[in-house]
């Protein structure tokens, strides 16, 4: 066609790490400590309860109610409810989606507008500025920063200015965009941290975006706070959760949104325009997994519970092998991921046909082609006007089979007595 073919809304937004990176790390067969998902499968209890729901008879295999499996919003609004202290209605309180990503999407086109300006804490999973984009808003970017003074050993070294944030807030201000814990940082908000964020958005009457996938996934003592559960924040703040995360189940793409039903109601709209439907089998095999998890919350024989403690062991495993080659490992306090600084590394990237890249992209192409382990570079997660601050790091994941992160370590250990 002679004619322009493509949307306004489309430019600027087309590149993505995600595709860029997976299929680098497939045509060179490296072992993949890039993209953020299990080698392993999930709990047998809710395979099992998947498989149920494949024999369960024609209603699993044709429409459910449109904006969430009745059984599954139940469930969610019981067990949630209980974790944040007030009543959360089944039916006008959550939307169930074909993942997280698909409620951030609705969440953003539901509810922003031409020029409204919403706030992204970096580092950002990176689908966040192109959905604010394509709904006609202005991403606006503060960093989390490392303390001043100090070593820093820990995600929660890394912390918001108080007084940076306000200042980021205009009139054109509509909402924040907070994820804890973070990806790739690692980092789980403090009460207080959380009690700062809420006090803003309460003075100046924003939503809040909370991106919670990695919500069970604390460790060493660390504890996640739903931001919703603060006083003054319900009405305000829309919640995004995962049942991939939750279960270890990332291709079932089940998510949710949950908030009051006045802002709820328009990703509705959105979903109803859209997608209008997430897999029925799904749902039923998610919902009765977290009908499990309600009767053994707490206990050890929570997959909430177990989930987390053989990530810690994994967790430790990666950071002691990047330690032994020269690695500066960021330990995390929650999540899937784990970055670390590769200042001290000292490699030739000097390819003249990548040198306008930042250096963690460079590093990481080159350890992808010349050592065959994949990871991402971290200022992916970043705004251009800060990437350039945090191109010292990589991330790894580590929700790996522990041959896959013994794979890794002989790349490493290899590497490093070569060197």
């Amino acid at each position: 066609m002679s004619r322009k073919v493509h949307s306004s809304r489309t430019e600027g937004v087309d590149k993505n790490v995600w595709v860029e990176f997976t299929q680098l790390a497939a045509d060179y067969k490296a072992v993949n400590l890039g993209q953020g998902f299990p080698d392993f499968s999930p709990p047998e209890f809710i395979r099992e309860a998947f498989c149920d729901a494949l024999k369960g008879g024609p209603a699993m295999h044709q429409y459910t109610r449109a904006f969430g499996h009745p059984p599954l919003v139940k469930i969610l609004a019981k067990f949630f409810g209980r974790i944040v202290g007030h009543e959360i209605d089944p039916l006008e309180d959550i939307l169930v989606t074909v993942g997280a990503y698909q409620a951030l999407f609705c969440a953003f086109q539901a509810l922003i507008d031409e020029e409204d300006e919403v706030i992204i804490v970096e580092p950002f999973f990176d689908c966040y500025q192109p959905m604010v984009v394509m709904a006609g808003g202005k991403p606006v970017y503060i960093p989390l920063r490392p303390r001043e003074g100090r070593a820093v050993l820990s995600s929660g070294d890394w912390v918001l200015s108080p007084e940076e944030l306000a200042s980021k807030v205009t009139p054109r201000t509509k909402a924040i965009v907070i994820n804890t814990p973070n990806n790739p940082l690692g980092k789980v908000y403090k009460l207080e941290e959380l009690q700062m964020i809420a006090d803003l958005c309460i003075k100046h009457d924003l939503l809040c975006f909370s991106d919670e996938v990695y919500e069970w996934l604390t460790y060493d003592g660390a504890k996640h706070v739903k931001i919703a559960s603060l006083p003054g924040m319900r009405e305000r703040t829309i919640t995004v959760g995962s049942a991939g995360k939750s279960f270890s189940a990332t291709g079932w793409k089940v998510g949710w949104a949950i908030g009051s039903r006045d802002v709820i109601k328009h990703l509705k709209i959105i979903h109803q325009n859209s997608i209008y439907h997430c897999a029925t089998a799904a749902q039923e095999a998610v919902a009765r997994g977290f009908e499990r998890e309600y009767e053994v919350f707490g206990a050890p024989d929570s997959y909430f519970q177990q989930l987390p403690a053989m990530l810690h062991n994994k967790r430790q495993k990666l950071a002691t092998c990047l330690q032994s080659v020269g690695l500066n490992p960021i330990m995390p306090e929650g999540g899937y991921f784990m970055i670390a600084d590769i200042s001290s590394v000292k490699v030739d990237l000097n390819d003249e046909s990548n040198k306008v890249e930042s250096r963690d992209f460079r590093f990481v192409k080159w350890l992808i082609k010349e050592k065959g382990l994949a990871t991402i570079p971290v200022s992916a997660f970043y705004s251009p006007e800060h990437g350039k601050e945090f191109d010292k790091y990589i991330r790894f994941c580590f929700v790996k089979e522990d041959s896959t992160l013994k794979a890794a370590e002989d790349i490493l250990k290899k590497w490093s007595q070569r060197e």
